[in-house]
């Protein structure tokens, strides 16, 4: 299946029905400037997924799940650093640390996490290479297609959405002006508390996403509800600099008076030799 092409003008919905359809086995790489990634498919089945620059291993994606603490983790890159991703799941297993599937929604999550990116993604080269496969010591999963492309099209509608009412991540955000609003009493989740302890006139929305750790989506979502709540207003960052406007040539009555009196000799010129 020689597949290649630009998200402009192949979805990655379309690219996912189409693998799901067939049945492919195969790698499907996307390479967006700074963002590369890799999703690996079985049978037309979502079975691995890495980041181009952040090749994860076991031992980090189940701390990122918070299945392992930052101890243990420590310990594993002491102790077992040679091991794979197989080797190090199985002694894990056999130590009763984890079980076998909270290993495996662990890494369904991961590799989800990754291929749900894409959705957002309007543009970027891509090629599906069937000769290329996860690497052997990787621990691989079966998910189906579907859901994750029904999931993924609202995803892209919520994302058109979002990109209309925050079109820069470059503007800033500064609280409403509204008498009586105690932010304590504010019933928010923990990811939005983190968000909105960032809202500052001289952070930028880029800056919040990179210090929060939230992807494009996540970030404009929760800023979207914080505008619909009337608790933020986005606003020009305080530290840009302000464009000046475009200097207009000034006209003095008597350059105004010469012009017209130029204009008024040439039409009358123009009139005589008609004659």
């Amino acid at each position: 299946m020689a597949l290649k092409g630009n998200l402009r003008d192949f979805s990655i919905t379309q690219l996912l029905n189409l693998i799901s359809m067939a049945q492919k086995t195969g790698t499907l790489i996307i390479d967006r400037g700074p963002d590369q990634l890799y999703v690996s498919f079985r049978e037309g089945k979502l079975s691995y997924a890495r980041n181009g620059k952040d090749n994860a291993g076991l031992a980090m994606v189940l701390y990122r799940a918070r299945k392992l603490s930052a101890a243990q983790v420590r310990l594993i890159n002491e102790r077992a650093a040679g091991m794979s991703d197989k080797e190090l799941g199985l002694l894990l297993i056999n130590s009763n640390t984890l079980s076998q599937q909270e290993i495996l929604s662990s890494l369904q999550a991961f590799y989800l996490n990754l291929l749900n990116k894409i959705f957002t993604w309007t543009d970027g080269l891509f090629q599906f290479d069937n000769e290329l496969l996860p690497p052997k010591d990787k621990i691989t999963v079966r998910i189906g297609l579907e859901n994750i492309i029904i999931e993924g099209t609202r995803r892209m509608r919520e994302w058109e959405q979002l990109q209309d009412e925050i079109p820069s991540l470059e503007m800033a955000l500064k609280f409403s002006e509204r008498p009586g609003i105690n932010l304590r009493n504010l019933n928010l989740s923990a990811e939005e508390w983190k968000v909105i302890s960032f809202v500052n006139p001289k952070n930028t929305i880029n800056q919040i996403s990179k210090a929060t750790n939230k992807n494009d989506l996540e970030i404009r979502r929760i800023i979207f509800g914080f505008i619909q709540a009337g608790l933020v207003e986005l606003i020009r960052p305080a530290s840009a600099p302000l464009t000046p406007p475009p200097v207009q040539p000034k006209v003095t009555p008597i350059q105004g008076a010469k012009s017209e009196q130029k204009s008024l000799i040439f039409r009358i010129i123009n009139r005589i030799r008609s004659l």
